[in-house]
């Protein structure tokens, strides 16, 4: 009952809509003037903000143009009217044109603060690797000629205090692996993914499988952000889908690489998450806007008790 309620208004603001739009189209055609042009502009902002689109507004046009026609006589002056009503149109649409480049500097703002994003991530893990090796490497040195001056009866708690440097060690360079890993700039997109099923399995207990049937290399951006997308998912999945098994799949379809990552999970409410309407979801949000800075797409597919799946598009050139 609800949704035949929302179809109906839906339906009255349309016709409402077109009715306006043939009124405005009607008043520019018999006086002109910059007042019934900008009608045009008034409907096309209205309509945009509806949610209608470009073929929307295609379709309004050619009902009012069919129901202008049919109250006009055909004249010498039908080519000089169809020219006004072409204006008519284009003043339409410059809503949605604005809105297009507006878009377009939003991706590309968000592609560079991307790139700074990933820079800076580099530099720090190359400090954490390099520099607090350098550190805990004379830690260790230090602890050695301490050792051979200090009452035995101390030895032991020199030696704890050493297995506790080798396990700070190996957290940090874990820590610096998954922040940028090196396998990702020097073997590729696959053994690096490989090698982070392989952490997150053994830190969590997933069973996490990736199936692949790429060949090639792709540019760093498309590597880095399906890398950060599954590395994210798979952080979500540990989060909050109480999962035990994961799938990553990587194909190659059309011109557009694919990802998709399913998993025998809980399963939640996607649309409510990407809406920002759920609490958390920051992380679904995040993979779509890294996603967009690349023109890809996100789709998720999620029922209650019967799993997730997480499926992004990359149009990318091989």
């Amino acid at each position: 009952m609800r949704a035949k309620v929302s179809q109906i208004v839906q339906n009255d603001e349309r016709d409402e809509l077109e009715r306006a739009y043939t009124r405005a189209l009607v008043e520019y055609l018999s006086i002109g003037g910059e007042d019934a042009l900008r009608s045009a502009y008034e409907i096309g902002r209205t309509a945009l903000s509806k949610g209608r689109g470009v073929l929307d507004m295609a379709a309004m046009h050619h009902i009012a143009v069919a129901r202008v026609l049919q109250t006009m006589s055909l004249s010498a002056s039908l080519p000089h009217d169809l020219d006004r009503a072409q204006e008519f149109f284009a003043e339409s649409l410059s809503p949605y044109e604005i809105a297009h480049r507006g878009f377009q500097d939003a991706t590309s703002a968000l592609r560079q603060l991307n790139e700074t994003l990933e820079q800076e991530i580099q530099r720090i893990a190359h400090a954490v690797h390099d520099e607090a090796g350098q550190l805990l490497f004379a830690a260790h040195l230090a602890m050695s000629s301490v050792a051979r001056e200090v009452d035995p009866s101390l030895q032991g708690r020199l030696q704890e205090v050493g297995r506790i440097l080798d396990q700070v060690e190996k957290q940090l360079r874990r820590l610096s692996h998954e922040l940028r890993p090196t396998i990702l700039d020097d073997l590729g997109l696959v053994p690096a993914l490989e090698s982070l099923a392989g952490s997150v399995s053994t830190r969590t207990g997933l069973s996490i499988q990736v199936y692949c049937s790429l060949r090639d290399r792709y540019t760093q951006k498309i590597e880095t952000a399906i890398y950060r997308v599954i590395q994210e998912a798979l952080a979500n999945i540990t989060k909050h889908a109480r999962a035990k098994s994961v799938e990553i799949h990587l194909t190659w379809v059309a011109k557009h690489l694919h990802c998709r990552v399913h998993d025998d999970g809980v399963g939640f409410d996607a649309s409510s998450v990407l809406s920002g309407t759920a609490l958390g979801g920051l992380g679904l949000i995040g993979i779509r806007e890294r996603l967009n800075a690349v023109g890809g797409t996100l789709q998720i597919n999620s029922v209650a008790g019967r799993g997730t799946e997480l499926l992004a598009k990359i149009p990318v050139e091989k």
